[in-house]
């Protein structure tokens, strides 16, 4: 029998349960659509954690000062200063020691009120220096970033995180400017552009340069004594932190040479910090294992929409094994003039591969939607890759000729005469 007669063969038995073959197709429909959406999901979330890496640089190495918790004592939490983290000798020993490194920067993190006219908001003063900018990834978008001028002459100027710029210049253009913080002031020379949420609670390259003020590294250490006063939340906290952030940049970016450089590092930090109040955060390897969390979880994720697609499987199989049931008359009839038992089975496979052609395509349809409304309504990031969807269409295809075997060749053991005495 040709192909194309076979086909519509199939067709017109599918036409002719309309509403049969629509509830039949449908478990097809909405597991192809779960399949893709729920491999969207977890692609658009993996990108958006390793886009987050990257953003830190894949060569970089980021040393943190890390608050130890405080023991419980009689002395009173405003009188004690509490001493931890990165000391500038670490900077020193770093610069002087390590091998294969380009760059090693200094930040130090001072929380302060930042004031214009009768706007004030919180925000944190960056001490750092001109190459901040290159290894942090940052982008100005009005103005400059610091200098080595700046550094050298300990200019009173400032750099605005988008944040700060917005909520204190509001509309205006804060370029030229000044902005108190306290006692000090200090003048506009540039704007950064928006970094959004990032990791920079963890790993100090992130969205919170939005909410800070980037002065020179030089100009810090003039103005800000070694003790930071937080007043915050009804408590006031002293602490004694010469650096937050040291930030390396390996000569290179390969995983060979930036290995070296970690091993270097942390050789570094059990020497001079057995208390363990510095973290060492790799990008490079925060990347792999992003990179291998990914390929886990679509396994997962496909595993668990794969599941409403055998359902699906399973209803199309049911279906048609009623389908034999209801047109053994038919059988028999064909077999009577001459139909071999293969056009038998090759007749029901090709009504089972068209219903799952059909939910199928109509699957891939709302799987383009679907994640789209997540998006829009839920703010969740997706991906649709094209792969997903021949993913998809190919196990509902497949899907389709497993189940539709069995229905397939019992239809065709009918025996001739046993059908056409069937009422």
């Amino acid at each position: 029998m040709r192909p194309g007669r076979l086909l519509a063969l199939a067709w017109k038995s599918i036409a002719e349960h309309k509403l049969r073959s629509l509830l039949t197709v449908s478990g097809v429909v909405f597991g192809v659509a779960a399949v893709v959406t729920m491999l969207a999901i977890g692609e658009g979330e993996s990108q958006a954690a390793q886009e987050q890496i990257r953003r830190m640089g894949s060569n970089n190495l980021l040393l943190a000062s890390v608050k130890p918790s405080e023991p419980e004592s009689g002395t009173s939490a405003n009188a004690r200063v509490l001493s931890y983290g990165l000391l500038e000798k670490d900077l020193l020993r770093i610069q002087s020691t390590v091998p294969e490194i380009d760059l090693a920067v200094p930040r130090r993190d001072v929380p302060v009120d930042a004031r214009v006219g009768t706007r004030r908001m919180r925000a944190t003063v960056f001490g750092t220096s001109p190459q901040y900018e290159s290894v942090a990834n940052l982008e100005v978008a009005q103005g400059r970033f610091l200098s080595a001028a700046d550094e050298e002459s300990r200019l009173p100027v400032c750099v605005l995180g988008s944040e700060v710029a917005k909520r204190l210049f509001l509309n205006t253009d804060p370029l030229g400017r000044d902005l108190h913080v306290g006692d000090n002031a200090y003048r506009v020379i540039g704007v950064l552009s928006t970094r959004g949420e990032g990791t920079g609670g963890t790993a100090g390259l992130g969205g919170e340069s939005d909410a800070a003020i980037l002065i020179p590294w030089s100009t810090m250490r003039e103005r800000y004594g070694s003790i930071i006063v937080d007043n915050r939340g009804g408590s006031r906290n002293r602490e004694e932190v010469e650096l937050h952030r040291i930030t390396v940049r390996a000569a290179r970016g390969d995983e060979a040479t930036v290995g070296r450089v970690a091993g270097a590092l942390r050789r570094l930090l059990a020497e001079g910090h057995p208390q363990e109040d510095v973290r060492l955060t790799v990008p490079l390897e925060l990347l792999r294992e992003a990179r291998e969390t990914r390929a886990r979880w679509t396994l997962i994720l496909g595993t668990i929409a794969g599941i409403s697609l055998l359902v699906g499987g399973i209803g199309i199989m049911n279906i048609m094994l009623a389908s034999v049931v209801e047109r053994t008359r038919e059988i028999g009839i064909r077999r009577a003039l001459g139909a071999k038992r293969r056009h038998i089975v090759l007749q029901f496979l090709a009504e089972t591969v068209v219903l799952c052609a059909i939910g199928g395509s109509l699957g891939m349809g709302l799987s383009i939607l679907l994640p789209h409304v997540l998006t829009t309504v839920f703010g969740l990031q997706t991906i649709v890759d094209p792969w997903f969807l021949g993913l998809a269409f190919g196990i509902a295809a497949g899907i389709g000729l497993v189940f539709g075997i069995y229905p397939a060749m019992r239809a065709a053991r009918l025996d001739p005469v046993e059908a056409l005495r069937h009422a």
